[in-house]
């Protein structure tokens, strides 16, 4: 006799539901709590709301360590055993880590309405779930015979990164400086997010462009993860070290291979197929943000003023948040038996989330336009388009495989 899976079962069957779900609330969550933040200091809409530590260092740890890592374990819980052809992780580790992750995300929401001690407790937690995400990895990594481990060290070195950058960030919440929660927002940003995003487009763009392109050769040059390594980690050091002036170094070497690579991936071809084009214009926005940030430099080192933010977002929304959106979405479309196909409302919504990246950087440009406006434009816009990812695309983690599959 057959019996129809329970709700739970299905749900966790694969460790991409329970992380892209918990992952797709948090694009919602905390695009919600930014929102109602910046309506206060921006919008005039009531008093500047007062938290237990400083809104934007609460934002940066929010998308940091509580937003983007869930889908990046989901993804490579995924992907290590196929990258590898290791074990499979097992269900009793990504539940725990799931629910471990969830609840310290949880006690930090509640936190942020009473007092630092639970925000603190939530980030214990949060450390938690991260290890044991973590050596869920490692096992994969360790224990798998091949060739070839380099994208997978690379990416398991940057999570160990996150792990210490989670570390500071609750340190400081005890009482420790303010200097690590500066460590910790660096840190998560240059040696935990840039190499992970990195290193996965440098693995999987090629690879999803040759199974779609005709007469497609693959280009992985080694030389391209090495610079991201040098660069990214000199570009963090010299940011802990105050050093602004000369993060140009860093950034022009980096930025003309991002631009190498968006070019010898063909960015044009991409076109021909929606799908496929998000992946590369995700991608396109790490050479766009690299250079912001050189002109940055460079202007500092002349003793011009620097334009704010808009470096540091197109880099994060532009990059990493436009990247993560596209892989989500084909993995979600992949493994439940679905079409990998970007219909017309995933591509209007791929290209409104551009929008947002665009009128973020454009805030901290010279503007007939009052700071801020463009700023809660972004905002709205992304939560606008999130809910909409979560409307579509939600409902696929917990309900079974089209095709029958397991998984």
């Amino acid at each position: 006799m057959n019996h129809k899976p329970t709700l739970w079962r299905v749900f966790s069957a694969a460790p991409h539901r329970m992380m892209f779900l918990a992952g797709a609330v948090q694009g919602v969550l905390a695009l919600l709590w930014w929102l109602s933040d910046l309506l206060g200091r921006y919008g005039g809409f009531y008093a500047p709301l007062v938290w237990p530590a400083p809104s934007p260092w609460v934002h940066g740890f929010l998308m940091i360590y509580g937003f983007f890592p869930f889908f990046i374990f989901g993804f490579l819980m995924t992907t290590f055993p196929n990258w590898m052809s290791g074990q499979q992780v097992s269900p009793r580790r990504y539940v725990s880590a799931f629910a471990l992750l969830v609840g310290g995300v949880a006690l930090f929401y509640i936190g942020l309405f009473t007092g630092r001690a639970l925000l603190a407790l939530g980030v214990l937690l949060m450390l938690a779930g991260w290890t044991v995400a973590l050596y869920a990895l490692l096992a994969v990594l360790f224990t798998a015979v091949h060739p070839d481990k380099l994208h997978p060290t690379i990416a398991a070195i940057a999570l160990g990164m996150g792990w210490l950058g989670l570390l500071a960030y609750g340190l400081w919440l005890v009482g420790l400086g303010d200097g690590f929660a500066a460590f910790a927002l660096i840190c998560g940003v240059w040696f935990f997010l840039t190499p992970i995003f990195f290193t996965v487009s440098h693995r999987m763009i090629p690879f999803f462009s040759s199974r779609v392109l005709p007469n497609y050769k693959i280009v992985r040059p080694k030389f391209a993860l090495w610079t991201m390594l040098v660069c990214s980690l000199g570009h963090g050091c010299l940011e802990i070290a105050g050093m602004g002036r000369w993060l140009w170094l860093a950034d022009i070497p980096f930025a003309l291979t991002a631009l190498h690579l968006t070019w010898r991936w063909q960015f044009v071809r991409s076109f021909k197929t929606r799908i496929l084009a998000v992946l590369h214009i995700g991608f396109a926005w790490l050479g766009v943000a690299l250079a912001l940030y050189a002109g940055q430099s460079l202007a500092l080192l002349a003793g011009w003023t620097a334009p704010g933010l808009a470096a540091l977002h197109a880099l994060t929304i532009g990059f990493f948040a436009s990247m993560m959106l596209a892989m989500a979405t084909r993995v979600t479309l992949g493994h439940s038996g679905s079409e990998l196909v970007a219909d017309g409302a995933t591509w209007a919504l791929f290209l409104g989330f551009q929008g947002a990246t665009v009128a973020r950087i454009a805030d901290d440009l010279p503007l007939p336009i009052p700071h801020g406006h463009l700023y809660l434009f972004a905002a709205v816009v992304w939560l606008a388009c999130f809910i909409f990812w979560f409307a579509k695309y939600a409902p696929h983690y917990w309900r079974p495989r089209a095709d029958g599959q397991p998984g």
